[in-house]
C-alpha cells in the first residue's frame, strides 16, 4: 500500500517539475520571399478568404465548412471553419490592420482542443522590388501542452505548415 502511495506521489512530483521547467509561451513563423511588389501582396494578404487558396489546413479538408462574417479584409471580419479530424474547428477573426505592413488577428480553436493563438502576417520591401512575407503565431501553452511540448515544441508541430503555406502563397503570387 506504501509502495503505492510513494509511486503516485512520485508521479505527482514529476509532473509538477514538469509543468514549473516547461515553455509556457509559443512563437511560431515562417518567412518568404515573393516577386511582387509589397502593395500587391499585402492587399491579397488582407482577405480571409484569399488565405484558402493557399493555408495548408485549407488542403487538408477541401469539403469542410467555411462561413465568413464582417467585410473581408477590415477589422472584425471572421473565417469560420469546421472540417475533419486533422482541421478540426475553430475561427480567425482580423483584429488589427496596419496599412501596408501588418495583418494581426486572433485564432480561436475550438475542436479538438480549445485555445487561443494571435496570428499575424507581415510585409516588408525586399531586394528587386520583391516582398517579404512573415506569417507567424504565438500564444500560451496551457496544461497538459507545457509538459508535451518538452518532448515536441510548437515550432515542430506546425513549422512545416507554415513552410507548406509560404511555399503555396509564392507559387500563387508568383503566377
Amino acid at each position: 500500500m506504501y509502495t503505492l502511495l510513494y509511486i503516485l506521489g512520485g508521479l505527482i512530483v514529476l509532473v509538477l517539475i514538469l509543468s514549473l521547467i516547461a515553455p509556457k509561451t509559443y512563437d511560431v513563423f515562417r518567412t518568404v520571399e515573393v516577386a511582387r511588389p509589397k502593395a500587391e501582396v499585402f492587399n491579397y494578404l488582407k482577405s480571409l478568404k484569399n488565405m484558402d487558396e493557399w493555408s495548408p489546413w485549407a488542403k487538408r479538408d477541401p469539403n469542410m465548412e467555411k462561413k465568413f462574417t464582417g467585410t473581408d479584409g477590415e477589422v472584425g471580419a471572421i473565417s469560420y471553419w469546421n472540417g475533419n479530424k486533422e482541421v478540426g474547428e475553430g475561427e480567425q477573426e482580423i483584429t488589427k490592420i496596419i496599412d501596408g505592413e501588418r495583418i494581426e488577428s486572433e485564432l480561436r480553436f475550438l475542436k479538438p482542443w480549445k485555445s487561443t493563438s494571435d496570428c499575424y502576417t507581415k510585409v516588408e520591401d525586399a531586394a528587386n522590388g520583391n516582398t517579404k512575407v512573415t506569417w507567424g503565431f504565438s500564444g500560451k501553452s496551457k496544461f497538459p501542452m507545457t509538459i508535451m511540448s518538452l518532448f515536441k515544441s510548437m515550432d515542430a508541430m506546425v513549422g512545416p505548415d507554415f513552410e507548406e503555406g509560404m511555399a503555396s502563397l509564392k507559387e500563387i503570387l508568383e503566377k
